[in-house]
């Protein structure tokens, strides 16, 4: 929950040392600066639970669930606060570029809590990923992510796994694009197998888009260009940063064609993994990517670590920062995803 608490706490450091403007920029210096060193510190954490022990005991614990649905209410609340704030004219033009900066990696963490959210059975849960991802506008995450990225991922049909060599600004303008595309003929298709329209009240993507038009509505008429720039500036921050991530979860990897044409189950081995301790209690586990995607109802505090799948050299913090320098990123990343295929150079066309 510590990120939801770190605007009002720099906030509350900016305004007693008089560098509010300095400190608005705060949370991308924590995220992609400070976390990354506590990283190396604090060290990986390779632990699994007990299946046996463990996990059937922490599936029905209530605190796990707690926290990620109180993360959708509590960063409604930093949405409309943080705002507030900005309205208040604290910030000069920068500071009140680095506040919405801020505020949008935040966001782009709830959209990691969003994802743990919508692939649960549940309702609650999954309308609270829903809702959570339409207050950063990108609700068809919600459709493309289960329908499209974990039937295809790994593969060339997938516009989320990256492809060795591909640099972070090739592949993200194809996958806002591509994504944004299929989720809407995801959905088409759905309603069609069901004898109706796309552009009907059951298509839930109209449904998201709608809220997030409502709550950009409420925020211009409350705020004036100001409060629209905010709620667009924030959600342009977090899609971002989701779609950064997408780009190293996968890079390089991919699912073997089988004889018959279809490709190979996904396992652990398609996802690229990452065991640092803190990165993974900021991230809901996220960074044991490989077991999700294998077992993708697998619940958050419950994932495992394994030693098929191939290791990152760091936490996700840091390798968001290497994602967006190219030459060191290749430099980093190639190596390892050779010595992956090494025998099988032929993966990597």
């Amino acid at each position: 929950m510590l990120p939801l608490a770190l605007p009002p706490l720099l906030l509350a450091a900016g305004q007693a040392t008089g560098w509010i403007n300095l400190f608005a920029w705060g949370v991308p210096v924590v995220v992609f600066g400070i976390i990354p060193i506590l990283d190396l510190l604090l060290g990986k954490d390779a632990l699994n639970p007990d299946e046996e022990v463990d996990t059937p005991r922490m599936n029905t614990e209530v605190f796990y669930k707690f926290i990620t649905l109180g993360w959708v209410a509590a960063f409604a609340v930093l949405l409309i606060w943080s705002m507030v704030v900005l309205a208040s004219g604290l910030f000069s033009v920068a500071g009140s570029i680095g506040w919405i900066f801020s505020i949008g990696i935040v966001g782009g963490l709830g959209i990691n809590v969003a994802h743990e959210l919508i692939h649960k059975d549940g309702k609650l849960e999954t309308w609270a990923g829903g809702l959570l991802l339409s207050l950063v506008c990108y609700a068809g995450f919600k459709v493309e992510h289960l329908r499209g990225h974990h039937v295809h991922v790994s593969t060339p049909e997938d516009a989320s796994s990256s492809r060795y060599n591909q640099s972070l600004y090739n592949f993200l303008p194809q996958a806002y694009t591509r994504n944004f595309m299929n989720a809407w003929k995801l959905e088409a298709k759905r309603l069609h197998k069901k004898g109706h329209k796309a552009l009907n009240w059951r298509n839930e993507l109209i449904w998201w888009y709608s809220i997030s038009a409502l709550a950009l509505v409420a925020f211009t008429i409350t705020f004036g260009w100001l409060g629209a720039a905010f709620f667009l500036g924030q959600s342009f921050i977090a899609l971002n940063l989701l779609e950064i991530v997408n780009y190293l979860e996968h890079y390089g990897l991919h699912r073997r064609k089988l004889e018959n044409g279809r490709y190979e189950r996904t396992g652990p081995e398609h996802s690229w993994n990452s065991n640092y301790f803190l990165t993974n209690v900021f991230l809901f586990h996220l960074q044991r990517h490989s077991d999700h995607h294998a077992w993708a109802k697998r619940r958050y505090q419950v994932l495992r670590h394994h030693e098929i799948a191939p290791q990152l050299p760091a936490g996700y913090a840091a390798m968001v920062v290497l994602a967006m320098i190219p030459p060191l990123w290749k430099k980093v990343m190639n190596p390892r995803v050779e010595a992956y295929y090494e025998g099988e150079e032929h993966q990597l066309v």
